[in-house]
């Protein structure tokens, strides 16, 4: 018999994220495995649902058969404690954690309480829990007590790459991440500007439609800061090859990563990394592939960029580090056969 499980995502599945990236990877690698994925949309709202979709994920859940295993990505999962609690008796629940909810930047405190509180309530009542880091596990288990023996650890894969071949003029230095407050673009922008009398160009890339409002504010700083001419928002492209391709430096100012999947992509194509000290991405990002500081610390993340942009050799030598070390991360069948293995244990 074939084995099958159900996979309860939140919103588009073709949503241009790294989260998302992450469940349309797994649910083709699962399936070469030999399962059988249905997937179950939930409402594109979580994780800041309104109550009538709340009751949409409760109809949803009860629908399933019981016995049926479901793995519930974290957008959703760590919201839905009740139904967890609920249906824990009758389905065999594993759930997906990318990062902790509560640790989302950009929201209040007594909404980081809440979501800490229902996601701790959510992640007891799961049979098998998936994480997407080393560190996103530590998180859980330091901030919910949850024992090590009940996380799987499957980071995303890492697909060998052409290496970069670089710009022909001034370093290019490109930053990939939606333009939201959680990836510093802001932060990124602000030290480049204390950079101007140096020679560069940046391009950053990412969707602008999920926090529009941010969008707007980051396109305003370019402009007051008089950058246009000399940093590109790209928006979202279908595909990043070219652009990683034609950059010289890889730069990131996020302020949490629970993996940081184009940390890793970029290391793969051979480009030195200037980043940030935020969640997972130290376990990522080893020293000899590039220059990391605090998150929100913009001096110091501008004398990174400065070091990277003014010497050649450095930049030559952190990328032969950023390509020998993506070409030792792990694949995404390794990570396919983790989580196949953390859901045939919870089905038997």
């Amino acid at each position: 018999m074939t084995a099958s499980f159900v996979f309860a995502i939140p919103g588009d599945l073709e949503t241009k994220t790294g989260g998302y990236a992450y469940d349309r990877r797994m649910i083709a690698e699962l399936e070469g495995l030999g399962w059988s994925v249905t997937h179950l949309q939930l409402p594109a709202s979580f994780p800041d649902p309104a109550p009538e979709d709340l009751r949409r994920a409760g109809d949803l859940f009860a629908a399933l058969p019981d016995g049926t295993t479901v793995f519930v990505d974290g957008l959703a999962y760590g919201v839905l404690p009740e139904l967890a609690e609920r249906e824990a008796s009758r389905l065999r629940l594993a759930a997906l954690v990318h990062h902790p909810l509560h640790l989302e930047t950009g929201i209040a405190a007594g909404r980081a309480a809440e979501l800490r509180a229902s996601e701790g309530r959510a992640l007891a009542a799961a049979h098998a829990i998936v994480v997407t880091s080393a560190a996103t596990g530590r998180d859980l288990q330091r901030g919910f007590g949850i024992e090590g023996d009940r996380i799987t650890v499957a980071p995303p894969g890492t697909q060998k790459s052409e290496r970069s071949s670089g710009s022909a003029g001034a370093p290019v230095i490109l930053s990939i991440g939606s333009l939201v407050e959680r990836k510093g673009h802001a932060d990124l922008v602000s030290a480049l500007a204390t950079l101007r009398d140096r020679d560069w160009r940046c391009r950053i890339v990412g969707d602008a439609t999920r926090d529009p409002g941010h969008a707007r504010k980051l396109e305003s700083l370019i402009a007051d800061r008089d950058l246009a001419d000399r940093i590109e928002i790209a928006g979202a492209l279908p595909d990043l090859e070219e652009a990683y391709g034609s950059a010289d430096i890889f730069a990131l100012a996020t302020r949490h990563e629970g993996y940081g999947m184009v940390f890793a992509e970029a290391m793969s194509h051979g480009l030195p990394i200037v980043g940030t000290r935020a969640g997972a991405v130290p376990d990522v990002v080893p020293p000899e592939a590039g220059i990391l500081v605090e998150p929100g610390d913009i001096p110091a993340l501008a004398g990174g960029l400065e070091r990277m942009i003014d010497d050649k050799d450095r930049r030559r030598r952190f990328a032969d580090g950023a390509y020998a070390a993506g070409s030792r991360l792990p694949t995404w069948a390794q990570s396919a056969r983790a989580i196949s293995q953390a859901l045939k244990e919870i089905a038997a």
